[in-house]
């Protein structure tokens, strides 16, 4: 599938990458460039970069990188046509029929298939729930105080105890074996042959934000292992990225969400009016469920159970959160088990007076910590309030950090000055020494010989792409030729016919090259860095130098090969005529 190349530059033009991935990453604008933490791959320091004059990103820490399109492809799972979609809606831009090419049209219509198989497999156990074989899920969930209108909303179903029932429906719907197992419906061994995944079993229908069956969850009639069996990830399905009941949660209209444990605790809160409640699917909390929320809501309130598992979970996903820029508070269901039980116990009203004192999420964290120190013994004590100071570092604004020292102070009667010496005591063991100052070129560290020839033509190229005025200054000593790098060379070719025409484009240079690897190369030519300059003359000296290293080696380079190759000479003569003038002038950035 492909649109016209104009009809796709302009959904780009837009939709700027800064204000899309805005709206999943929080970023903070340092320098030229906007960094967060990397949606791609767990991490604690922000290493995903955001280039709002290139219009792409790069992760300097796992090699993610793209364009806005080339975003919603990775980071919603969607193929090319519906991430276009997504933002030219966006955008209001209305697009044309796409035209699609063979292997495209072949991967939407798998995906498509293994919708549509979801789809069946939803439909065979929602009807198998309310069939005389399904009186057993019927009966559980009737004693869950479940009303008729929630098992519909939620698609609940059943899947019976013969073993293949499902798979022999589905083939008789016209789906082969090859994709009942590749949608995690149904698996095949020597001895049993094609077999459900789910039996005896009642069966939640997990939907993705677009009302859309990407997978299940299953809970075990009677004492049966594992009590709660899930859909294995598929080419529709990542756990990660989605989380239960969210396809409803997010029209509640709430800027909160409740983030629960379990298929239960959602259902059960739903049906008592709290909405807005979703459940991470089968796996702990992830960074990626954290961003997805953060698209709906400022604030996540944890539902967790009151056990020791669900405390360590919660105090797992306070962190996740924390690192995603989303406010966490923790409820409190004492003296029940979870919000199913303290609901059915105590009502909705009662759940709501909760919801409105639910704890500060690092308070939480102080008083779980509490617990693993006798406060009555001076020694403990001493080693509880270092635990505080470790924890209070977390904190890199002042500002923040010293509310959180004066409430806890007073909370557990420790000397403010007395903290604030431990929390000094605990960054400088954190490795809060001052980095080590970054060359200002950019080039004074050089590795190898290779290194001195590659990196200031990656650093030219870098900066022409963040600063395309400098260009009619630069082309008076620099021409494509002097990239000696195969790849550079290119690259510049690209980047100077642009820089002609007045602009750049780099997110547009990347999307060229049709492998995978050498867009990856590009678009770490176009993220290399310059280091921090201080001020104009600064800036002008790095450039200067940078210009200088560049015509050098292509000079070296070109003196090389006068032997072998006649058209070196021009180079040559080019060349140090260049350096010669380059050694007299000054470049300037006005």
């Amino acid at each position: 599938m492909f649109f016209p190349q104009e009809v796709i530059e302009e959904v780009r033009a837009r939709n700027d990458i800064v204000d899309v991935i805005s709206g999943y990453v929080r970023l903070q604008k340092k320098g030229a460039s906007h960094f967060g933490l990397c949606p791609f791959h767990n991490e604690k320091s922000p290493s995903f970069s955001v280039s709002q004059s290139k219009q792409m990103y790069y992760c300097f820490g796992c090699g993610a990188f793209g364009n806005v399109i080339t975003f919603l492809q990775q980071y919603e799972n969607a193929g090319f046509q519906e991430a276009v979609k997504m933002l030219a809606d966006r955008a209001g831009i209305k697009l044309p029929e796409a035209e699609y090419s063979e292997a495209a049209k072949a991967r939407e219509n798998h995906r498509a298939r293994l919708l549509a198989v979801n789809k069946e497999a939803a439909r065979y156990f929602y009807y198998q729930l309310r069939a005389p074989r399904g009186k057993p899920g019927f009966t559980y969930l009737k004693n869950r105080q479940l009303e008729d209108e929630t098992l519909h909303k939620f698609g609940l179903g059943f899947a019976n105890k013969t073993s293949d029932d499902l798979s022999r429906y589905l083939r008789e719907k016209g789906f082969s074996d090859e994709l009942i197992q590749e949608a995690g419906l149904a698996t095949f061994d020597e001895r049993w042959g094609l077999h459900d995944k789910f039996w005896n079993r009642v069966i939640f229908p997990i939907q993705d934000i677009n009302h859309r069956v990407i997978g299940f969850g299953g809970r075990v009639m009677g004492d049966g292992t594992p009590k709660y069996l899930n859909s294995p990830e598929t080419p529709v399905f990542d756990k990660s990225r989605n989380l239960y009941g969210l396809n409803f949660a997010r029209s509640s209209r709430k800027n909160q969400f409740i983030l629960c444990e379990g298929y239960m605790d959602v259902i059960t809160m739903h049906q008592a009016g709290f909405t807005q409640a979703v459940a991470s699917l089968g796996t702990a909390f992830t960074s990626g469920q954290a961003l997805l929320l953060k698209r709906y809501a400022d604030e996540v309130l944890l539902a967790y159970d009151s056990d020791g598992a669900g405390v360590k979970a919660a105090l797992r996903a306070i962190g996740i959160l924390r690192e995603s820029g989303i406010t966490g508070r923790v409820i409190s269901f004492a003296p029940h088990k979870d919000p199913d039980e303290f609901i059915k116990a105590e009502g909705a009203d009662a759940f709501e007076k909760r919801l409105a004192e639910a704890e500060n999420s690092f308070f939480f964290e102080i008083r779980i910590l509490s617990r693993e120190f006798d406060l009555n013994d001076p020694a403990e004590k001493t080693k509880f309030h270092r635990g505080i100071a470790e924890k209070l570092c977390i904190f890199s604004e002042e500002a923040e950090r010293a509310n959180y020292m004066e409430a806890i102070a007073e909370k557990y009667h420790i000397g403010h000055e007395n903290l604030r010496k431990l929390v000094n005591s605990a960054a400088l063991r954190g490795g809060g020494a001052k980095p080590l100052e970054r060359p200002k070129s950019g080039l004074q560290q050089k590795k190898t010989p290779e290194d001195r020839v590659r990196k200031p033509q990656r650093l030219l190229l870098a900066w022409l792409a963040d600063m395309p005025e400098i260009y009619p200054k630069v082309k008076r000593y620099i021409t494509v030729e002097d990239f000696t790098e195969e790849l550079y060379k290119e690259v510049a070719g690209r980047l100077f016919e642009e820089l002609e025409k007045g602009r750049a484009d780099p997110a547009g240079i990347i999307a060229l090259f049709p492998e995978e690897e050498r867009q990856r190369e590009v678009a770490q030519i176009f993220h290399a860095s310059v280091g921090k300059l201080e001020g104009k003359s600064e800036a002008e000296q790095a450039l200067h130098e940078i210009v200088c290293h560049v015509k050098r080696n292509s000079y070296e380079y070109y003196s090389q090969r006068l032997g072998t190759d006649i058209s070196a000479l021009n180079q040559v003569i080019a060349g140090k005529k260049a350096l010669e003038e380059l050694s007299k002038m000054h470049i300037s950035l006005d």
